[in-house]
């Protein structure tokens, strides 16, 4: 089989995270190297064997690998047809120095809570426009990263704040078009960004990014049937592009935007 390299890598406009790789090697080796963020990786097909502090280790398909910043690794394909892996690169802003002792220790981490939220939080990174998403998403991640690599100080346990989640609502009712970003939301309601997700959806059964994308097909809907093109709708309404918001508009309606509007 001939070497295949396959990579698609960028940076999306979400706090914490430095950037994002999806590659597919099957002839390449990394040599030993280091990063400055910490490498949040998931491996889809085939399988990965790398060193990391002098100790040998591998990622099995039902795996979340966790690489501290400045410890040298390397990394080679652990089976003959290379693998698929999926990395988030994130700063030190999620993740403090203090754990890296924890990570070294245990990188490899079995646990299918995490590795589903992990691949949840590449889909929302793979759409512009789904930043809430993607910020709530990894919140989450690194509280869960943090309770394995420091279990006894860490709780995920949900706890209800029906004021915080009702103040939290008051600010995306009026924000529907431009947004907010939840790294500001927290700044202005005060709050953990995990708590403040988590409160909202324990009060109201729907996370912050599911109800303001409601609010913005609600308005799409009346738009479209007073005649408006879905171009124009899709900035009138906050979504990043018409593509963005054909999929939640599709998700939501069961159809798309131009065939709801000819249905009027």
């Amino acid at each position: 089989m001939a070497a295949r390299q396959e990579v698609t890598a960028w940076r999306p406009a979400v706090p914490g995270v430095v950037e994002v790789f999806h590659a597919h090697f099957t002839g390449y080796a990394y040599p030993m190297h280091v990063h400055e963020a910490w490498t949040l990786l998931i491996v889809d097909d085939g399988a990965v064997r790398y060193d990391l502090d002098r100790h040998e280790h591998g990622t099995p398909h039902d795996t979340v690998s966790l690489l501290p910043p400045h410890v040298p690794h390397n990394g080679s394909p652990a089976t003959p047809g290379g693998f698929r892996k999926r990395v988030v690169y994130l700063d030190t802003s999620l993740l403090g120095a203090d754990l890296v002792g924890s990570a070294v220790d245990t990188p490899d981490l079995r646990d299918p809570v995490l590795r589903r939220r992990v691949g949840q939080l590449h889909h929302a990174l793979d759409h512009p426009g789904d930043e809430l998403e993607a910020a709530s998403r990894l919140t989450f991640i690194g509280e869960r990263l943090t309770a394995h690599l420091r279990p006894r100080l860490v709780t995920d346990v949900p706890r209800a704040d029906p004021g915080l989640a009702r103040r939290l609502r008051e600010l995306l009712d009026a924000r529907i078009v431009e947004g907010v970003a939840l790294e500001e939301a927290a700044a202005l309601l005060h709050a953990h960004p995990a708590h403040l997700v988590r409160a909202f959806s324990t009060a109201y059964g729907i996370a912050p990014h599911q109800y303001l994308n409601s609010r913005r097909v609600d308005r799409a809907r009346r738009l479209l049937l007073e005649g408006q093109r879905p171009g124009e709708v899709a900035t009138a309404t906050g979504f990043f592009d018409q593509s963005h918001l054909t999929r939640h508009f599709r998700k939501l309606v069961g159809v798309t935007p131009g065939r709801y509007a000819k249905s009027a």
